[in-house]
This record gives structure tokens, sequence and C-alpha cells, in this order.
């Protein structure tokens, strides 16, 4: 192989970590109490509460073979705003709590490695009904939207953290996952990081599937500029970083956009 380099960026989508990890020497076997399920936030902070999913009028009931069948990745969006029962249906769709187990561990709508959730949902909002423009938090414990901070020409912030690429600052929201490794590492030690991955991917196809239910469309993106992001959320990079992105909006059906 040419370049050395190939090799161990390929060993990271092997398993083979795992013969060399004493499993009794984690953090859970060592018997230190499990990370939160989510993030700690201030009680007092600006915090909009969410319709449960239950009683949302606005999604219809769509097949699934259906949903798996339209699922495309979409990157034009109409004008018209996303609902607030829509996007508090894609919250609960791609991290909703189905049961809190304890302290460290809850049962939610995706799969998880060892039920280890080491993932954060940040939203990037420009065109969300009963929303002012800004960077929300998803609180999934509580089902809730706490708004961290406003930004100035936030449309044009988002587009330069994605190399320009030009769609997040069209879309009327885009989910921002960032991840905490130590909630996974507490378990998995050094195999914490491919199942990070892997854990990303199950979320985001949550979104595809579940934006078909609300005439909405989205598009993943793993290119960005991994410091302007961190930045742009005002997170350390280190113990919590952006992983995965997905700007989401209205789309008209049917619809001719490229399938990807």
């Amino acid at each position: 192989m040419k370049n050395p380099m190939m090799q161990q960026y390929r060993n990271f989508l092997k398993d083979t970590i795992r013969k060399h990890i004493d499993f009794s020497k984690t953090d859970q076997n060592r018997g230190i109490a499990p990370p939160p399920v989510q993030k700690p936030f201030d009680e007092d902070a600006a915090i909009t509460d969410l319709p449960e999913s239950c009683s949302l009028k606005g999604v219809k009931e769509i097949n699934l073979s259906d949903a798996i069948k339209n699922r495309k990745s979409r990157r034009a969006y109409l004008k018209q705003p996303v609902l607030l029962e829509e996007l508090s249906f894609l919250l609960w769709a791609t991290q909703g709590i189905r049961h809190k187990i304890d302290y460290g561990h809850a049962y939610r709508t995706v799969p998880s490695a060892g039920c280890r959730h080491a993932l954060e949902t940040y939203l990037c909002v420009l065109n969300v009904e009963s929303l002012e423009k800004g960077i929300y938090r998803y609180l999934p414990l509580e089902h809730r939207l706490l708004f961290e901070f406003a930004v100035d020409l936030l449309e044009v912030k988002i587009v330069e953290a994605v190399y320009g690429q030009p769609y997040p600052g069209k879309a009327a929201v885009t989910f921002i996952w960032t991840a905490i490794p130590y909630r996974m590492e507490w378990r998995y030690d050094l195999a914490a990081h491919k199942v990070i991955a892997l854990d990303a991917g199950h979320v985001c196809q949550n979104l595809y599937l579940a934006c078909e239910a609300v005439n909405a469309g989205t598009c993943a993106i793993a290119a960005y500029d991994q410091d302007a992001m961190d930045r742009l959320l005002k997170i350390d990079g280190t113990d919590e970083f952006t992983i995965y992105m997905a700007p989401v909006g209205k789309v008209k059906k049917p619809d001719t956009f490229e399938q990807v």
C-alpha cells in the first residue's frame, strides 16, 4: 500500500481493537458511576415545551415501505417554515426517550451500543414556527428545547462552517449532532469510537424516514470545518465535538431531487 496512513484509518473500521482491551479495567467495571444521559442545563434558561409525540396532528401516517422507498437526499427547500409540532416529531424520532432506566441509561427511539447514547442534538434554527433564530439544544428527558444563544448572520456562518455548501443556510433547521465520547468510553474504553460513529448513522437514517411523514427533506453532511462548527456551538472540541449534521426543510411532493 502506497500510503501507510491508509491502513491505519482502515483499521478504525475493524473490531480487532477488542482483542487488546482489558475490559475489567473500564470505568464501568471499576465501579465508577456512569455519566448522565444528557448534558446538564440551567433550569432558569429559556426553554420551549414541545408537543407530545402521541398528539401530533401535523404528522401523517405513512407506510414504512413507502418511507424507505421515497427516502432521498434533498438539498432544495421551500421558504415555508417547519411547524413546531413537526420539529417535535423529528426530535422524538431521532433521539426521543422511550424509557429512562437510571441516571446513566435510557432506551431511545434509536439503537446505541450498550445503551450508551453518546450524542447530543443541537439545532441551528432559521425558520421554525414560534422559535426565534439561534442555536438550540434538545433535552430528550424532558422533551423540551433549550435556547442556547443567538448568532449574528447565522445563515452565513453555518454555510461557512460546511465549506460553502449552501443548503444549510436555506434550510428551516439544521440538526447538528455532537459526540460526548466518555459516555461510550466509560463502558468500552478504546472500542468506543467506532460505535459512536455507527450510532450517528442510526440517528440520521431515522431523520430521513421521519421527514417523509411531514413533507420535509434532509441531506446528511459529513464534510465540515471541525473547529468552526465547534466554535459555532461553543463546545470545547475535546470532550464534546461535532460529528454529523443534516439540514431539514419543507419540500414539494412529488419531487425530482437527486437520489443518493
